[in-house]
């Protein structure tokens, strides 16, 4: 139960007042009593607020409980409300219950206020509990919700960026070096690969993305992205790297890792709109016992430091509680979502890593974020960020099952220039034809993607794996592999590519299926 208690009594008899009191307190039970002795007072206590619970006399000079009742119902609702009189008919009694009354007490049984007040607030306890459950049921369902559109949306926003990611490598690949349209398109990949961070951020926050954990340099993850995360902050932002000697090693998603730290970069950023400095550094360090997740191996308190520190506006102490809440900001309507910190709070989690945040107004805020130290060899690829790479060639035949038009009419234009034969169906059905009809060279390798009207692509791969047992498969989709693995529509073992992809990236895939004589 609340302690202290905060009890209005309207009663006109202050002996009467100091009597409840004294035998609440001789039971046990703490409060503190406000008194009204008429109807001014008791509308004056309403209006002043802070109350857990009223004790009402039945009958006072032009007032009555019954009418307290009803001013303390049209604003309390729920308030426990404990009338108290003289001798009074049964009659009475039953009207003031269905009136709302919490409970009736005769004053020649004051015995039962205790168990009354008791009984009452217990009631407020478990309602407040009952309203707490069905608050996070209400939240786990929305969060559901968004799980499941966000698939739905990633597989066609992927899509999309599958279009324009390829086109604009292809065409940069036909620029010569020193064209002057080449930063023009390098600035529609920056801007493209900042809107495949997005999706990817929302798929992180609903669990929807997959999550690979490998041993990685952090210091490598970051000198990757020195680049990005320079045009990210802005001429107005001195950025400042500073990389630990001897870093410790990780184990983590680096492609997770990077969006953490773009996440970081970006609300560091817009907390010094009038411009400022940013410092991202690293070093070996040690977090206080008590705050240390267990570690992983079972080592000591060893530990990596991330710290992303601005000298921006800082934040009061009620935005820091907040700051790791889904959908919780404080930019405009249009310049944030609110899930990039709680993102982050996720992918730490993950990688059992730990978050701290000092931040106080006008002077800025650091976030430190302590990864576990693993003593294990390093993963050969430390990072899954779009790289500029000559796409692999080849002389085989590939055929392509794509329902985006656009997307496969683009990656069908991207392998034909690099040597492939190129043979191309809109969807399962039209796949099955296509390779039936086909005359020419054996059809080597199958890209298709895993959803799609008619007849998806796990089917259309069955059949013609059974009637041309050497060919290959590779999977796309919009959709995640974890997802699509635990919808048992792909075996987790068979090859798969995430959209959007670069063309190197899906050349060098295809290649190194097509190598792969095992």
């Amino acid at each position: 139960m609340k302690t202290p208690l905060h009890i209005l009594h309207l009663e006109d008899d202050l002996n009467e007042i100091d009597l409840v009191h004294e035998m609440l307190k001789a039971e046990g039970i703490s409060c503190s009593i406000n008194y009204a002795q008429d109807r001014p007072s008791f509308v004056q206590a309403l209006e002043r607020g802070g109350i857990d619970l009223i004790i009402a006399d039945h009958a006072l000079p032009g007032f009555d409980g019954l009418a307290a009742l009803k001013m303390a119902r049209a604003k309390w609702p729920e308030l426990p409300f404990i009338l108290m009189s003289g001798t009074v008919g049964e009659e009475f009694a039953i009207e003031s219950l269905k009136s709302g009354v919490t409970d009736y007490v005769l004053k020649d049984r004051r015995s039962r206020l205790v168990p009354a007040v008791r009984r009452a607030m217990q009631e407020v306890e478990e309602r407040l509990k009952c309203r707490q459950m069905e608050e996070q049921f209400i939240e786990a369902q929305k969060m559901e919700v968004i799980g499941q559109l966000s698939g739905g949306i990633a597989h066609d926003f992927n899509n999309i960026l599958g279009i324009i990611i390829g086109n604009n490598d292809f065409v940069m690949g036909k620029l010569h070096s020193d064209n002057p349209l080449r930063k023009n398109l390098e600035e529609i990949k920056f801007a493209a690969e900042r809107a495949v961070a997005v999706t990817r951020q929302l798929l992180v926050f609903s669990r929807k993305q997959s999550i690979q954990l490998v041993v990685l340099d952090l210091n490598e993850v970051i000198q990757s992205m020195d680049k990005m995360l320079s045009r990210l902050v802005g001429e107005h932002v001195e950025l400042t790297i500073v990389l630990g000697k001897q870093l410790g090693r990780i184990k983590a998603d680096s492609g997770y890792i990077g969006q953490m730290l773009m996440n970081l970069v970006i609300n560091a950023r817009d907390a010094m709109p009038n411009g400022g400095s940013l410092t991202i550094e690293t070093s070996n360090a040690s977090l206080a016992k008590k705050l240390a997740p267990p570690h992983p191996d079972g080592t000591a308190n060893r530990h990596v430091l991330l710290s992303v520190r601005d000298n921006g506006i800082g934040m009061t102490g009620e935005v820091k509680a907040r700051l790791f809440e889904a959908f919780f900001t404080t930019k405009p309507k249009d310049k944030g979502t609110g899930l990039g910190l709680a993102t982050c709070q996720t992918i730490a989690k993950q990688s059992n890593a730990h978050i701290q945040v000092e931040s106080e107004l006008g002077k800025g805020t650091t976030f430190n974020v302590y990864f576990p130290r693993v003593d294990q060899p390093l993963h050969k690829l430390t990072t899954r960020l779009l790289l500029s790479v000559s796409p692999a060639r080849g002389t085989e035949t590939l055929l392509i099952v794509e329902d985006e038009a656009a997307l496969r009419r683009m990656t069908s234009m991207a392998l034909e220039n690099q040597g492939y034969t190129i043979l191309q169906a809109s969807n399962g059905q039209e796949g099955l034809c296509v390779a039936n009809a086909h005359k020419g060279p054996p059809i080597a390798l199958v890209i298709t993607d895993v959803v799609m009207p008619q007849m998806g692509g796990k089917l259309m791969s069955e059949w013609l794996k059974s009637h041309y047992p050497g060919i290959k498969i590779l999977f796309t989709s919009g959709y995640t592999e974890e997802s699509i693995v635990q919808q048992s529509v792909l075996d987790p073992t068979v090859a798969f590519l995430s959209k959007p992809y670069t063309l190197a990236t899906l050349a060098g895939k295809i290649r190194e299926i097509l190598d792969n004589q095992s």
